[in-house]
């Protein structure tokens, strides 16, 4: 099966979240003030990843859910990102926020009110969403929840009626310990393609080696992508290792959503008919880009 056997536009499913981001300096200091720079951004790992694939040039559709509180200042930033957004509105919970503190050294800890998206489920489909599509693409975040899972399965399986691949970012490695490793796993069973980071590779495979957690996936799925932050990706295909990439230099200040970047442009890259390691590279190079400015998305007009 090739990346584009279906057609050329991607489809992703997953999140839409209102970002805080408050990067401090110095660390936190209990029962006092700690002064840091606060911004309010779009963000959601699904919804990042649909904008960096949109600004890498896919043809790219969201399926999100939103709170009425502010669905439409997201469905505005999308569109201005490149994304036609399918964003459901909750009739009765917010949005999705997240409060991202970012260090010195620009690692960030998150803090996550899931709102809204805990309901994207079953309920939200409509098959029509996959015309065209030549790559199914579904963020970790929809399997933390039941009706997730079942809007999951039924995506999966009509991609693979219409031959279309799927692809998985684990996204949360605290999401999948409360969920369960093993019932992670069988969730994703169904997709063709892993994006994890290190962290989720080992946690997903019980193997610290970035090698051999890479080889277990690929073993399991076909292809797995390990993200290695500033060491680059891994890729590898059917049990073996078959290309390393490097990372891009940049100067770092905020990694929220560098790795829903490198899913981004690697996936927009495959599309357009890159070989892995070449959509690896891609990836890499967003993943600069998203570390480079403050939040998750690629600028926008």
């Amino acid at each position: 099966m090739t990346a584009t056997a279906a057609g050329t536009s991607l489809l992703v499913i997953g999140d839409v979240v209102t970002d805080i981001v408050a990067r401090h300096h110095k660390p936190l200091a209990p029962d006092t003030d700690t002064s840091a720079r606060i911004a309010v951004r779009p963000g959601g790992s699904g919804a990042n990843t649909a904008s960096w694939a949109a600004r890498s040039g896919a043809d790219v559709r969201l399926l999100a859910r939103a709170g009425a509180d502010s669905a439409d200042w997201h469905r505005d930033v999308l569109r201005r990102c490149g994304v036609q957004p399918h964003v459901r509105v909750d009739p009765s919970l917010p949005t999705a926020v997240v409060i991202a503190l970012v260090d010195a050294a620009a690692e960030r800890t998150l803090v996550t009110d899931s709102g809204a998206s805990v309901r994207l489920g079953p309920e939200d489909w409509d098959a029509a969403l996959l015309e065209g599509a030549g790559r199914l693409h579904l963020s970790g975040y929809l399997f933390f929840n039941e009706p997730g899972r079942e809007l999951a399965a039924l995506a999966m399986a009509a991609a693979r009626a219409r031959n279309i691949p799927v692809s998985v970012d684990p996204a949360s490695t605290g999401f999948i310990q409360q969920l369960g490793v093993r019932r992670f796993l069988n969730a994703v069973a169904g997709a063709d393609l892993l994006l994890p980071n290190l962290a989720e590779a080992r946690l997903l495979t019980g193997d610290p080696d970035p090698v051999r957690a890479a080889q277990q996936l690929s073993a399991a799925h076909g292809v797995a992508v390990v993200k290695l932050g500033g060491a680059g990706a891994l890729v590898a295909e059917r049990g073996k290792v078959t290309a390393r990439v490097p990372a891009v230099a940049a100067d770092a200040v905020d990694t929220t959503g560098a790795g829903d970047a490198f899913a981004g442009g690697f996936l927009a890259a495959r599309l357009t008919g890159a070989d892995l390691a070449g959509a690896a590279a891609a990836g890499c190079r967003t993943g600069a880009a998203a570390v480079s400015a403050v939040g998750g998305r690629p600028e926008y007009s």
